[in-house]
Parts: C-alpha cells; sequence; structure tokens
C-alpha cells in the first residue's frame, strides 16, 4: 500500500459524529437511531471506503429523507421468527438501524445455537456491508450479508441494467488485530464509487460501463444519469462477456438477488428502481439477508480464529510478484488507513465541504469546521 498520504483538510471524528447526529435528528431521526447512522457512515470512512461514508451523507439519506423516499423513523416489524430466523419489514425506514437490530438478535441466536439467518424486506441503503458482518467477527463470529438495490449491472450478453451492485460480504475472525473482511460489490465498479469520481471531477475507468449500444463510458457525470434512464449499465466482476469470467460477477449479483428478495419476500431488480412509471419518486424497497455463524459450534473459537490468522499470514509471506514487496489480505488495507486517520479524523474534499455547510445553515446548527 505504500505510504499514505492526504492533502485534504481532516475534520476529528468527534466533531464529524458530533454533526451528523444532529443533522439526522434535525430532519426527524431518533437521537438513538441517529447514533447509529453515524456511526455507520464514519466506519466507511475509518477504512478508507469513501463512496459510502460522508460522501454519501447528504445525497443518498438526507436528501432522499427530504425528497419522501426514505422515512427517518423506522418502524421495524417482526414477521417471523424462529430459533435461528428472523424475517422483518422495515417499512420503508432508516436500513442502517434495522440492520442494526437485526444483527444484535441474530448474534444472540447464534451464540446459542451455533448458526442464525435473518432478512429484511421494504428496506433502504444499509451503508457498507463490512459494518453488519464486523459486528460478528468483533463477538469471534463469521457474518456474511448480502443486500440488493438499484439496477445497474447488466447480464452477461446484455447491455440492460437488471441487477444491483449485490454485495457479497464476509468477516472472519483472525487471532490478528483485524479479521478477515471481504466487502465488495458484484459489479467491477460500485454505483457510490462513480458518484464519488464524479464529486472529484474524475472519469470513470475504462471498460466498467456501458451504454445500451455496448460502448465503454468513463464521463463519470453521464453515467450517473444514464444508469438512471437505463441507457449504461455496470459491467459484472470479470468484465463484459465470457472471455475474463464476467459470467462468475454476473452469477454472484444473481445469487445476492435471490438471496435479498426471495427470503424477505420482497422486491426485486426493476422494482427497486425508485422511479415510478411517470418517473416520479418512490420507495426503493430494497432486501438484506445475514448469517452468522459461531465457530464455536465447529472446532471452537480460538483453533478457529488461529487456522485463519495463519492461512492470512501464509498468504501475504508467499512468493511476491517482480516490482511488488507485499502481498495483502481482505481487511488489511482498511486497518491500516484506519491507524492513519484514527488520530487525524475523517479527511473531506471540496464537494463533501459544501454538503455539510448546506446541511448546516438549513438546520441552522452551531458548528464551525477546520476547513472554513
Amino acid at each position: 500500500m505504500g505510504k499514505i498520504t492526504e492533502n485534504r483538510p481532516f475534520v476529528s471524528w468527534e466533531l464529524m459524529n458530533s454533526f451528523m447526529i444532529d443533522a439526522f435528528k434535525g430532519y426527524g431521526v431518533p437521537e438513538d437511531d441517529a447514533k447509529i447512522c453515524a456511526d455507520v457512515l464514519l466506519e466507511s470512512d475509518r477504512r478508507g471506503i469513501e463512496s459510502h461514508g460522508c460522501n454519501r451523507f447528504k445525497p443518498i439519506y438526507i436528501d432522499r429523507i427530504k425528497k419522501g423516499t426514505l422515512l427517518p423513523v423506522t418502524k421495524m416489524e417482526i414477521l417471523k421468527e424462529t430459533p435461528t430466523t428472523i424475517v422483518m419489514d422495515a417499512h420503508d425506514g432508516m436500513g442502517m438501524v434495522a440492520s442494526y437490530h437485526m444483527m444484535k438478535k441474530l448474534i444472540e441466536k447464534a451464540k446459542t445455537c451455533g448458526m442464525a439467518g435473518g432478512a429484511i424486506r421494504n428496506s433502504t441503503h444499509y451503508g457498507i456491508a463490512g459494518y453488519w458482518t464486523t459486528m460478528a467477527s468483533s463477538e469471534g463470529m463469521i457474518g456474511i450479508t448480502g443486500t440488493n438495490a438499484r439496477p445497474s449491472i447488466a447480464p452477461t450478453f446484455g447491455v440492460e441494467n437488471m441487477l444491483g451492485t449485490n454485495p457479497l460480504t464476509f468477516s472472519i475472525p483472525t487471532d490478528e488485530e483485524f479479521p478477515f473482511c471481504l466487502d465488495c460489490a458484484t459489479s467491477i465498479v460500485q454505483r457510490g464509487r462513480i458518484e464519488y469520481y464524479a464529486r472529484e471531477g474524475k472519469d470513470c475507468p475504462s471498460g466498467t460501463v456501458i451504454s445500451e449500444k455496448g460502448e465503454a463510458l468513463t464521463d463519470s457525470e453521464m453515467i450517473l444519469k444514464a444508469l438512471v434512464d437505463g441507457t449504461a449499465a455496470l459491467a459484472p466482476l470479470g468484465g463484459i462477456g465470457e472471455e475474463l469470467a464476467g459470467y462468475k460477477g454476473y452469477g454472484f449479483a444473481t445469487v445476492v438477488e435471490i438471496l435479498s428478495a426471495a427470503l424477505s419476500g420482497g422486491k426485486f431488480m426493476k422494482a427497486l428502481s425508485g422511479v415510478d412509471e411517470n418517473g416520479k419518486p418512490k420507495m426503493y424497497g430494497l432486501g438484506h439477508f445475514f448469517f452468522v455463524v459461531d465457530p464455536e459450534a465447529f472446532c471452537g473459537r480460538e483453533e478457529f480464529k488461529k487456522t485463519a490468522g495463519e492461512i492470512c499470514r501464509a498468504l501475504r509471506a508467499s512468493k511476491k510478484a517482480p516490482g511488488h514487496d507485499r502481498i495483502y489480505t481482505a481487511g488489511e488495507k482498511e486497518y491500516e488507513v484506519w491507524k492513519f486517520r484514527k488520530d487525524k479524523g475523517v479527511p473531506v474534499g471540496e464537494g463533501v465541504q459544501k454538503d455539510i455547510i448546506t446541511i448546516r445553515n438549513e438546520l441552522g446548527l452551531d458548528y464551525n469546521f477546520p476547513f472554513e
């Protein structure tokens, strides 16, 4: 990864957390729920996953609350529950709040029964998937989750956006200071990353997005509009066609779509677009699934963590390619970003600075930031 450098101004974690909590409260989110939402967003920035952190605070959450496609008060309803399973309806409230309460319940069930699984329907964006799996790994357990999303990915040999970016995410506890955490979309690039590129005035890498005519697109602003009107689609992991095994990413995206919708009894694909037949905003109705596995019910937590750690260390110690002096395992780079940022704060670019000032002024909050 090399030496981490940063030219953007930092805002302390405490200041940003307090501001986000007060802002969520200002738009109707109850205080306890606001604390959950702020922590999920800031955890993205702690890990360096800026596509899902402060960059999305206003456009994905605050703006949707104001638009009426995200309800600030989350009225969770348990539709079905067994000793090892839960099905919940989030009733278009905060996906992060519903997911937090789901994971707390599943972790307790897994401690008793060895495994537990749950699904949520009629939900909204739940932040970085890795937050929920890390809740499990922090308890010495394996966490697995996935979520469907607005149609973005075209199936192999297709150009129409049908599937969401649909992350399939795992956190596995190890005997190291950080878990093995694989948190990534099933497309080459996710919509949130393109939003980040657009905010920073950067082009999207060529070959990751195709037009309805099969042409490569790179203009980030244009891509975001084209994804909404259905004239562009993201390529699945592996890329277009079969030559680089794009069908594998397409297959994994479909697995997530099925589990997110079918386990929860929820909506899927085109029904998740967020717009009705007249082009007007409507509720998203997303689905999420979660699984927690307690290694104590198998070989034991400590033995499991030791073996998982040995596997990761062996991978990092293996022979390096020419020009590379280091191999990483999933979650390691994020841990290094956290070590770099933990005493400095969250870096904020000009786009996020404008969002923060806009929200502060709208609500009349008494905050001053170091970038002013």
